[in-house]
């Protein structure tokens, strides 16, 4: 049984295609800070076509032109660029985006901020990067239990776009607990993709017992899935693809769940299916729960170089 929906979100549907414009308008090299999204296979393919993935900024040529992943960056990171003059072209997804208005302007509204997320997480290395000492990072109830805090009068919260929704449901209940006047987002941070594959792999698992969720290990939304599977009873495993398979984990499951993380290719999920009908036989079943139909445009500057160069493609992701 296949959830849907699964794979890619119109955030990393817009990231890809932004590398992939770039390179044809701009031509290798293009340098991508970070990985663009977090899936090697989506990252090799688009290195075969001339991207250059660096860690940081200073590993870029002065003059060059440098893509920022769709995790989005600290204003360091920006000024850093600005002083290589390079020319940046901006893949952070829309959703993350919104993250960090919401932090400057509360920032400078004279508030502090607590930031529910993952350490580490490229997104939240960037989102905390609006003011590192403002912003005090909660990656539990625990966290948020034994915070302290300068001004609990002043505090907002916001979350990383790609949490698990019950997980950051029983922070945000602590936090409001502790700090009666926290403030909120106008609108709910997690993104919609994230909220959809959750809601999606939870009715996964109430008809199969063992779930598959295809994505990368530092894939923050394909590793909250595998929580999310296993929190409804199932048993779940996270293989970056089909090479990865234990096949003893669905040797005796009569039906088998197959979700895959936002950044997954879906190609990936196809060859899992047919390596499971090869093993096994058996018929593909797909459970629809919520429709997407959310897209992203590309910078209009690429656009318009398209335009330049008489594409007529639409390239709306």
């Amino acid at each position: 049984m296949l959830a849907s929906p699964r794979g890619f979100c119109a955030g990393v549907k817009r990231a890809i295609e932004i590398v992939e414009v770039a390179l044809k308008v701009y031509k290798p090299p293009v340098y991508v800070r970070k990985e663009i999204v977090h899936n090697r296979f989506v990252v090799d393919d688009l290195r075969q076509r001339g991207a250059v993935f660096v860690e940081e900024i200073v590993d870029i040529p002065e003059g060059s032109v440098v893509v920022f992943s769709a995790h989005g960056v600290s204003p360091a990171v920006r000024e850093e660029a600005r002083k290589r003059n390079l020319k940046v072209i901006d893949a952070t997804c829309p959703l993350v985006t919104k993250v960090h208005l919401e932090a400057e302007k509360a920032l400078k509204d004279g508030r502090d901020l607590i930031l529910i997320g993952h350490a580490g997480h490229d997104e939240v290395t960037g989102t905390m990067g609006e003011a590192p000492d403002r912003i005090r990072l909660v990656t539990c109830v625990a966290d948020a239990e034994n915070l302290v805090v300068k001004n609990p009068d002043q505090l907002m919260v916001l979350t990383q776009t790609t949490l698990s929704t019950d997980d950051s449901a029983a922070i945000m209940a602590k936090l409001k607990e502790r700090f009666p006047g926290l403030i909120l987002p106008v609108s709910d941070d997690i993104c919609y993709a994230t909220r959809n594959r959750q809601h999606a792999v939870k009715a996964l698992a109430r008809l199969a017992r063992v779930i598959l969720v295809v994505g990368a290990r530092n894939s923050s939304n394909s590793i909250r899935l595998r929580e999310v599977a296993e929190a409804a009873g199932a048993k779940a495993r996270l293989v970056d693809n089909v090479n990865e398979m234990d096949w003893t984990w669905v040797d005796s499951a009569p039906t088998v769940g197959i979700t895959a993380g936002a950044s997954a290719p879906e190609g990936l999920v196809r060859e899992l299916v047919n390596a499971i009908l090869s093993r096994y036989g058996g018929k593909v079943e797909e459970i629809k729960t919520v429709p997407e139909t959310v897209r992203f445009t590309i910078p209009p500057d690429l656009e318009k170089a398209l335009d330049a160069m008489g594409v007529r493609k639409d390239h709306k992701s």
